[in-house]
């Protein structure tokens, strides 16, 4: 684990040929339209009011401005070069911002805080940091390989897919850990339940399967049997929970009880420029905030504020373009960087985006995700949405609960897109029962009334 890791022009300069499946970092940028893109995972999620701003200050310098949160949680700077990323690097070891390296591991944003967790659950999560450390070479693991360990609690990682899944139990007075593969909480495939003492070597046993299959080997690509034989004999089976209780809405005031309150924050379609950041952070600081935790979906906590306090910041939030509340329209739309950030997409999605919350908000009353995707890749939301809009060289091509890269349902122009929308906000309106959610009124019309109302009414 290191601070940072300061790459080279000439390192940065091979990194132009990365495949897409890798993950952008100091020593491997991604070239995307707007230049070079770094993503940082620091450790824990956690930084320090001065380092955010610190990171902001040379996302201006050295890129163009742009921050980013990803789903997952993760820091992204856009906008860089080959000639300024080293500077980028410099800034963040100056800052003392630790970015370990290697395999992705991810704690729920409010480990060891949260009061209604099992377990803090980084304490397992640098155990196995430092046995994969140890292991130097051994390991050629896919790039976007991860492993999630949850303790649980109100802000858990249930939602979020992984290739390795420890999920916290209690069992007696013991803490257990439910291991299972390729998928979020409620998808993932069950392998066993491991005391904590087996969880490292069970682990490191599953990466070196996974070299063994392959460099691009994933979660998905194990079999259950060999994986289960991986484990130990006091190992049990797990007792699969009816349902998973989705984690609570990272926006807003949060009472935390004797862990005080938390302030919850989102950017809009998971993009902040590097002034307004500084200008917020500046603000939040002077009122007593002491901590940012990054959290999936494009948003952090702010962390140290009294309730009054947290209150003030909030309407701070506001001036500075952040989402603040559940019911804001913003929070259900998934966005990738769009044309302004990447030479792959035909659609500006940010200024799409704004184009939907301005014409159809009633359809973004919090039952659907609208995915709006500048390709077919799918970058920022993989998986199925109600709607997805996907940017195409003629137009705009809609799919109806499905993902960016299956078979479109209806297309129009740039010049009909706002009737469409218009359209399709009248279908809804038109057709919703007294207390329907809009997904329940759009499933119930049907994909071919509602393709029908947006491609010619």
């Amino acid at each position: 684990m290191t601070s940072c890791a300061v790459p080279t022009p000439e390192t940065t300069d091979a990194a132009a040929s990365m495949r897409r499946g890798a993950c952008p970092s100091l020593v491997a940028p991604m070239p995307t339209g707007d230049g070079l893109l770094v993503r940082l995972r620091p450790l824990d999620g956690s930084l320090t009011l001065a380092q955010f701003s610190a990171v902001a200050a040379a996302a201006r310098r050295f890129g163009n401005g742009v921050l980013e949160i990803t789903a997952r949680g993760n820091l992204q700077v856009r906008g860089l070069t080959a000639l300024s990323v080293p500077g980028l690097a410099e800034a963040i070891g100056e800052a003392a911002i630790t970015v370990p390296d290697g395999v992705a591991i991810e704690t729920p944003p409010l480990a060891g805080i949260d009061p209604e967790e099992i377990t803090d659950p980084r304490i397992v999560a640098a155990a196995l940091r430092a046995e994969i450390a140890a292991q130097g070479a051994a390991f050629r693991l896919a790039p976007k390989l991860a492993i999630v360990v949850d303790g649980g609690g109100r802000f858990h990682l249930g939602e979020m897919i992984a290739d390795l899944r420890l999920q916290a139990f209690g069992r007696g007075e013991e803490i257990w850990w439910n291991l299972s593969l390729a998928g979020t909480a409620a998808t993932a495939k069950p392998i066993y339940a491991l005391r904590t003492a087996a969880v490292v070597p069970v682990v490191i046993r599953i990466l070196e399967a996974l070299t063994n299959t392959g460099p691009a080997a994933r979660g998905r690509d194990l079999d259950i049997d060999a994986v289960q034989a991986l484990c130990p004999p006091a190992a049990v089976g797990i007792d699969i929970p009816a349902a998973f209780a989705p984690p609570s809405p990272v926006v807003g005031i949060h009472d935390l009880g004797s862990a005080g309150t938390v302030l919850g924050l989102g950017l809009a379609f998971a993009q902040i420029d590097a002034v307004s950041l500084i200008a917020f952070l500046q603000q939040a600081s002077a009122l007593g905030a002491r901590e940012i935790r990054l959290t999936p979906g494009h948003g952090f906590f702010v962390l140290g504020l009294e309730r009054e306090a947290a209150a003030m910041v909030q309407r701070l939030a506001v001036a500075q373009g952040l989402r603040i509340a559940a019911d804001d329209p913003r929070n259900h739309i998934a966005t990738c960087a769009g044309s302004t950030g990447c030479a792959s997409a035909w659609m500006d999605t940010k200024a799409m985006a704004r184009l939907w919350v301005e014409t159809v908000p009633d359809l973004l009353d919090g039952s659907l995700t609208v995915h709006l995707s500048g390709c077919v890749k799918g970058c920022a939301r993989p998986r199925a949405s109600a709607l997805t809009l996907v940017g195409a060289p003629s137009g705009y091509a809609l799919v109806v609960n499905g993902a960016a890269k299956d078979g479109a349902n209806a297309y129009t122009d740039e010049n009909g897109m706002k009737s469409a929308l218009e359209r399709l906000a009248g279908l809804v309106r038109e057709n919703k029962d007294a207390g329907e959610s809009a997904r329940s009124c759009l499933t119930r019309l049907g994909a071919a009334r509602v393709s029908a109302a947006f491609e010619q009414g």
